[in-house]
């Protein structure tokens, strides 16, 4: 059974190289294009899209039906060319061609955060293209690690491991060692990247679009252990297949009566402002996943 499993498993990612390299051979431009038209046509006969409108409900109720049907369809194409667009993280950075722009602000944060030499928290959500973030904070020269969820098939995590680190930097497995990897990089001056937006059935619950969700607290956790500075970064999804980057100023987390952070209060902030995000852009979010399950 296990060599069968083995097997299937290698099957599987051999079948994913090839779509990889037919993408590649795409371009960016048409990978994505292709992305778009194909996966609104695939999700919504998928149970997934069940619960991308339930959660439409949920965060929505004051729009109509039809409102939230086309939220949905445009977060399946989002889905779709980001997916698309994976063999082009970096070719899609492109900031002197004009892929990529970003206010004044948000360059002279990143330059002054390169300049000061000093580990930071930067945390994200699955927004837009939400690889890019990652991708551009390396390119600006800031030495970084990034925590990932590993894929159960062993030959395509190896395959995403070889693609993301000469991208991203330093890529720590989601999983019971992660806190203590975490902990480590920081100690090692690393920039810590992680998208915390999906549900983490052991952490604290937070309003989240008027409705408690069970939330990741590690980012303000380990903002209380180093006293780092948090930012958020978001690549948003413009026409034309660019992007525009937008980096905060450091938070100001909450702290409690002993100038300690405060973990569930800075979480809930931190997912305050995700909510923006996603209020702001409700069609690039990932509303597939099931984020207000108890």
């Amino acid at each position: 059974m296990k060599r069968l499993q083995k097997l299937g498993e290698w099957a599987v990612a051999v079948l994913a190289r090839g779509a990889f390299g037919l993408l590649r051979v795409l371009g960016p431009d048409r990978a994505s294009n292709l992305g778009a038209w194909i996966t609104p046509k695939l999700g919504v006969l998928t149970r997934n899209h069940r619960h991308t409108m339930e959660n439409l409900r949920l965060a929505f109720p004051e729009k109509t039906e039809a409102e939230r049907q086309a939220i949905a369809r445009e977060a399946w194409a989002n889905l779709g060319r980001t997916v698309c667009e994976y063999p082009h993280l970096e070719a899609l950075l492109d900031i002197e061609g004009g892929r990529v722009e970003a206010d004044e602000a948000t360059w002279a944060r990143f330059e002054a955060l390169k300049v000061s030499g000093k580990p930071a928290l930067v945390f994200a959500a699955h927004l837009g293209n939400w690889e890019l973030p990652a991708v551009a904070a390396f390119k600006l020269g800031q030495p970084a690690a990034i925590l990932y969820r590993t894929p159960n098939n062993p030959y395509i995590a190896a395959d995403i491991i070889a693609m993301r680190e000469p991208i991203m930097g330093k890529l720590i497995a989601a999983g019971m060692t992660a806190p203590i990897r975490m902990a480590e990089a920081l100690d090692q001056g690393l920039t810590l990247g992680m998208l915390v937006d999906q549900r983490f059935g052991r952490g604290p619950r937070v309003p989240f679009f008027g409705h408690p969700v069970a939330a990741n607290p590690f980012l303000a956790r380990l903002a209380k252990r180093f006293d780092a500075p948090v930012h958020g970064l978001r690549a948003i999804r413009l026409p034309g297949n660019r992007f525009r980057l937008e980096f905060t100023e450091a938070l100001e987390l909450p702290r409690d009566a002993r100038g300690q952070v405060d973990v569930e209060a800075g979480t809930a902030l931190v997912n305050g402002i995700i909510e923006g995000w996603v209020r702001e852009h409700p069609g690039q979010w990932l509303w597939m996943h099931r984020r207000w399950r108890v």
